[in-house]
């Protein structure tokens, strides 16, 4: 947003140098406005919020047990098959 900022350059220009829209930019640049440092959590200054944190933590293991699950269900299928074989 510095860049944006500066007197020489205008909005466009400085999206079109960092390979983005334009309208993408002026989003940015309003969300910045309005949420300041809140407007980008993640691998920024700023962290994920304690619900956020949590709701990714609670995703990953919710991805290891459906892992784990279609893994029990094929080891079953095989035991299955095998026994009837």
């Amino acid at each position: 947003m510095r860049l944006a900022n500066e007197p020489d350059q205008s909005f466009v220009q400085v999206a079109k140098n960092l390979g983005i829209s334009g309208p993408w930019l002026h989003r940015w640049a309003r969300k910045l406005s309005s949420q300041g440092q809140m407007a980008f959590p993640g691998h920024g200054k700023v962290g994920l919020t304690t619900e956020q944190s949590e709701m990714k933590r609670l995703q990953r293991e919710l991805d290891i047990a459906r892992q784990e699950r279609d893994v029990l269900k094929k080891a079953v299928a095989c035991l299955g098959q095998n026994g009837r074989a």
